[in-house]
């Protein structure tokens, strides 16, 4: 049976006035990672097509390893049309365009509940556990209360100097949820695995976490 993975990434290309999207890093890594694992990666987003990517993102030079990895996310799968059953764990990447079109997204949410359900892996990177807002358990839970979390915290949101702009937090709406979040320092690798939960909290957290990600696939 083939080992896959599902990334899901944002449709969003404004959030209030500001040019954004995809945070580019936040997929192509992981993506790396996992593929040279022996998982096959599909991108997915919650209209599908080309996900605009926050151009801010392209500020570093692209190893020559990203080349083949910049594919998937060309034409990225409907939320709709996504069979959740064929994949082994669901990883939710970030950039500001996830806190438009990631939060009460009920397609997504039921693709979550799915991961939940069966016991496999979901983890997210930076603004990505905005697609953990507002989603419930079958028992009408919120999903993340009770678990260790991390995510974008206030205080980097605030050196983005977009604090005013985002349409909510998202580290004290989790908090709210009921999730135990940790954070490190800004900008530095932070990691949190808590099954089925493996996030991490900024960009620089992007490989760390596709790793923690392969390392639970691997137990279980």
């Amino acid at each position: 049976m083939s080992k896959k993975i599902l990334m899901i990434v944002t449709n969003a290309a404004h959030m209030d006035g500001h040019e954004t999207g995809l945070w580019l890093s936040e997929f192509v890594e992981p993506s790396v990672e996992f593929g040279e694992a022996g998982y096959e990666v599909t991108a997915a987003s919650p209209r599908g097509g080309r996900p605009p990517i926050d151009e801010n993102s392209y500020s570093n030079q692209l190893p020559d390893v990203w080349d083949g990895v910049m594919e998937p996310i060309s034409r990225t799968v409907a939320l709709a049309e996504v069979d959740p059953t064929s994949y082994d764990a669901i990883f939710l990447c970030g950039g500001h365009g996830t806190m438009v079109d990631f939060p009460e997204n009920e397609q997504l949410a039921e693709l979550l509940r799915h991961f939940l359900t069966e016991g496999k892996v979901m983890a997210s990177v930076c603004h990505g556990p905005a697609g953990f807002i507002g989603v419930t358990d079958h028992n009408k839970q919120p999903l993340v209360s009770g678990k260790k979390l991390t995510g974008f915290s206030n205080e980097e949101e605030t050196k983005t100097g977009l604090e005013g702009r985002v349409p909510f937090s998202l580290e004290d709406r989790l908090i709210e949820e009921g999730a135990e979040f940790s954070k490190g320092k800004p900008d530095e690798s932070h990691v949190v695995v808590d099954f089925p939960f493996v996030t991490g909290q900024n960009p620089s957290s992007s490989l760390e976490t596709a790793q923690k990600v392969l390392e639970q696939l691997k137990d279980r």
